[in-house]
C-alpha cells in the first residue's frame, strides 16, 4: 500500500491536525526535519500539485511516533533503529502496538470491516519473513484492518 494512503488513513482515523502528525513523528526522532507543509503534501492525491511521496523512514518514524503517544516512552530500552524499507506486515505489526491489539481484538478489527481472518493466517502475518508460514500482507488486507480500526477507534 502506497505510505500517503497509510498515513492519511491514521489521520483521519485519530483526527489529527498537521502539527499532531509532525509531533507524533518527532516523539521517535526529536532530530526529525518535517513541518506542518510536508505533512499537507503527503496528504494531497497524487495527481494533485505539490503532492509529495511519504518515504518509508518518515513512515516508520509517524508509526514509531504513535506507539510512543499511545502507550509511552519505555526508557529502559534503546531507541528502535529506523526500518529501511517498511512493508504492509510491518505496517500491521507496528498498527497492532500502538493501539496494543491481542489476537481476539485483531480478528474483531478484520470482522468488523467485514474481511475475517482465520487464526492461522492472522499468525502467518506476523512471521519473520523467512518462516515457512510467513505470509505477505497485501494492499486489501491492510485496507481492511484500517477501516476496521478506524471504526473501532471513532466510536469509541
Amino acid at each position: 500500500m502506497i505510505n500517503n494512503d497509510v498515513l492519511r488513513s491514521i489521520r483521519y482515523m485519530l483526527d489529527l491536525g498537521d502539527s499532531k502528525v509532525v509531533a507524533i513523528a518527532q516523539l521517535s526522532d526529536p532530530a526529525l526535519v518535517l513541518d506542518k507543509d510536508d505533512v499537507r503534501a503527503f496528504l494531497l492525491k497524487e495527481d494533485e500539485p505539490g503532492y509529495l511521496a511519504c518515504s518509508d523512514a518518515v513512515l516508520a518514524r509517524v508509526l514509531d511516533g504513535l506507539i510512543v503517544h499511545l502507550r509511552g516512552r519505555d526508557e529502559s530500552l534503546p531507541p528502535r533503529p529506523v526500518e529501511k524499507r517498511i512493508t504492509n506486515n510491518l505496517v500491521l505489526k507496528k498498527l497492532r502496538v500502538a493501539f496494543q491489539l491481542k489476537d481476539d481484538d485483531m480478528h474483531q478489527v478484520f470482522a468488523e470491516a467485514g474481511f475475517p481472518v482465520s487464526k492461522p493466517e492472522l499468525s502467518a502475518l506476523f512471521r519473520q519473513p523467512g518462516h515457512k508460514n510467513y505470509r505477505a500482507c497485501g494492499d486489501q488486507l491492510l485496507r481492511a484492518f484500517l477501516k476496521g480500526l478506524t471504526l473501532r477507534v471513532r466510536t469509541a
